[in-house]
């Protein structure tokens, strides 16, 4: 009996697969760029669509909606977000609190290299979560839970090798550097400055108990 099941063909995905995986990925990075800098509402599908060079009509090829678009942006930015944290945060080369100094010497050098024109994503997006669809919501707050989870084990480690005291609340200390920094970067975005960002740190760093 001849067997009408089509095998998988090996090798490489088709061109037109390749070229729709190639599009999509230029359009998160065009929609990144336009959400840290203008958000969510403000930014229109035409702009991010035209640096693209995609027509308007073809959107819907690639996402079925705006929000659908937007997940996959944030989802980009978060994981590209979480590789930069791990690379300072997971640096043992340097104490835990350097780290962090690090994690920050790093985030200046980014939000000056653009300008001051792009923020943090997350943050921008938890602005604005009364005026876009609901389903960001519980990813927003999943997000900052574990970027507080890598900012509360680094403390525990500066625990373990003294810098920090034994009575410290790591997770309240991690909660408490992620409110403040959103602010630090919303502030220094409107300054046009990277001294808001120093000066954070450098309260945030003297306030820990040692």
């Amino acid at each position: 009996m001849t067997n009408l099941i089509a095998k998988p063909r090996r090798g490489r995905p088709p061109k037109a697969a390749v070229k729709k995986q190639d599009t999509r990925a230029a359009l998160i990075r065009s929609g990144l760029e336009h959400l840290t800098e203008i958000g969510f509402t403000a930014s229109g599908l035409d702009k991010i669509l035209r640096k693209v060079g995609v027509p308007k009509g073809s959107f819907y090829f690639y996402f079925s909606s705006k929000e659908v678009f937007g997940h996959a942006v944030l989802n980009n930015y978060a994981n590209y977000f979480a590789k930069k944290l791990d690379s300072c945060l997971l640096d043992t080369s340097f104490s835990p609190l350097q780290r962090i100094r690090n994690f920050v010497e790093d985030a200046k050098q980014g939000i000056a290299k653009h300008q001051f024109k792009r923020g943090c994503l997350v943050g921008n997006l938890g602005q604005e979560v009364d005026a876009i669809p609901e389903s960001f919501r519980p990813v927003l707050i999943e997000i900052f839970a574990t970027w507080q989870q890598r900012i509360a084990s680094c403390l525990r480690e500066a625990q373990a090798t003294g810098e920090l005291s034994q009575d410290a609340d790591c997770d309240a200390l991690a909660e408490f550097f992620w409110i403040g920094w959103e602010g630090a970067v919303s502030r220094s975005r409107l300054e046009k400055s990277t001294q808001p960002l120093d000066k954070y740190l450098e309260l945030f760093t003297q306030g820990l108990p040692k």
